[in-house]
């Protein structure tokens, strides 16, 4: 992949958008917003995901490679879905009006 520095450079830009979108929602006051941020590392790991396939695509990435990364990004994938959901349930339950 050292031949390719613009498509480096971006999947380098998505890899860090990730936890950093992640920190920085947990730092906001409210759940709303964190869930908000959450949602957008989603998108960077979207984005980093369809990176690595181009990357493969285009001989940049070598398959064993590009298949150990689709298994980490997927794990992170439900993580950060099931963290999303965790944190709507506790806002849903802060509701007026919420029954359990």
């Amino acid at each position: 992949m050292a031949h390719d520095f613009g498509l480096r450079d971006q999947m380098r830009r998505a890899a860090v958008s990730v936890p950093s979108n992640i920190a920085e929602g947990d730092e906001r006051d409210t759940d709303r917003e964190a869930v908000r941020f959450l949602f957008i590392a989603k998108g960077s790991l979207a984005e980093l995901r369809t990176q690595l396939e181009i990357a493969r695509d285009i001989g940049s990435l070598k398959q064993e490679s590009y298949a150990r990364l689709e298994v980490e990004c997927a794990e992170i994938a439900r993580m950060l879905g099931a963290l999303i959901k965790a944190k709507q349930a506790a806002m849903d339950e802060r509701q007026p009006g919420h029954r359990r």
